[in-house]
């Protein structure tokens, strides 16, 4: 007998029916831009729809994405070069305004899931996400900067700590030290497979945090490896990290499952500026759909084995499922 697979194909109720990825705004944290001032809300060129924020207006977009059904934020500051050091020493400074703003945004929306970055570039006068000398990025020197960061993050509310920063042995230092200082709820997603991507580009630019000299190559994973995740991985689980991320997702789909398959954590993957911004650029000169693409997209990463999607289109995607 000839099986015929598109009779399950044949009206979009039987699709629906029979459909194996299910994709929610549950699924989804909306990364977001945050500079110092007020009535702020500066365009990224690189990145159309994407804005850096002052806090009393990032406070007002993170209200409009709630009543979308967003329920999940990752803040990024925006430094000026006068507050930078070869230290990164404003990342734990009480007073910054990034710290202060963490505290703003839980205080007035307690029910958020808040997630912050943890890595020196945003801060560090030489760009780079570890601490430099004689222009070798020292490992265990930064652990301390990137503990100090995590303690003050954490502190100010922040669920979940994001360690970017791809320093051996990180996980497990911040971990003892939040476990240490009474931040046991506190989750670490570390960024366990980031890799030394091209897709970074606007990110950059938003937050003005290229490097100074050099390249990542030292700390971030080389393209074409997919079992160094693997290691990555082991090392992660066991020094306590609470979810394993891979960046970026759209060349890296097969490493997102190589994690799914081979770790109980849940998986998140981060769909980069990079990404987002080929898309709206393709879309903007007619070349492909925008929605449809950025759908495609988003299933094809969770499909992938991803339970949490870091994606600049979050708040797009709610609008659009609305």
């Amino acid at each position: 007998m000839l099986r015929r697979p598109r009779r399950n194909r044949k009206s979009e109720a039987v699709r629906n029916l029979v459909e194996e990825t299910s994709l929610s705004v549950k699924d989804l944290i909306f990364p977001m831009f945050l500079v110092d001032g007020a009535k702020k809300k500066i365009a990224i060129d690189s990145m159309p729809g994407i804005y850096r924020f002052s806090i009393d207006n990032m406070l007002g977009e993170i209200e409009t994405c709630m009543k979308l059904g967003i329920q999940a934020f990752d803040v990024f500051p925006a430094y000026s070069d006068s507050l930078k050091d070869p230290v990164a020493s404003e990342s734990y400074n009480p007073e910054t305004f990034y710290l202060k703003a963490l505290r703003e945004i839980k205080k007035e929306f307690p029910e958020v899931c808040l997630m912050s970055d943890v890595a020196m570039d945003p801060y560090s006068s030489d760009g780079h996400d570890g601490l430099v000398k004689n222009g070798k990025i020292l490992n265990d020197e930064t652990l301390e900067i990137l503990a100090r960061m995590s303690l003050a993050q954490a502190d100010a509310g922040v669920d979940i700590i994001g360690p970017s920063d791809m320093m051996d042995g990180r996980v497990g230092y911040i971990r003892e030290l939040l476990d240490e200082s009474g931040f046991t709820d506190t989750s670490i997603m570390s960024y366990t497979a980031k890799y030394a991507s091209a897709f970074y580009g606007p990110f950059r630019d938003a937050l003005d945090s290229a490097p100074k000299f050099g390249d990542k190559k030292t700390y971030q994973m080389n393209p074409s490896n997919s079992q160094e995740a693997l290691i990555e991985g082991d090392l992660d689980t066991e020094e306590g990290a609470d979810f394993l991320m891979v960046k970026p997702a759209l060349s890296y789909l097969d490493i997102i499952k190589l994690l799914d398959d081979n770790f109980p954590l849940p998986i998140a993957a981060y769909n980069v500026s990079g990404e987002y911004s080929m898309v709206k650029a393709s879309a903007e000169r007619g070349w492909i759909d925008n929605d449809r693409a950025m759908l495609e997209i988003l299933v094809s990463i969770k499909r992938a084995g991803a339970k949490v999607i870091l994606t600049y289109f979050a708040k797009e995607y709610a609008s659009l499922v609305k």
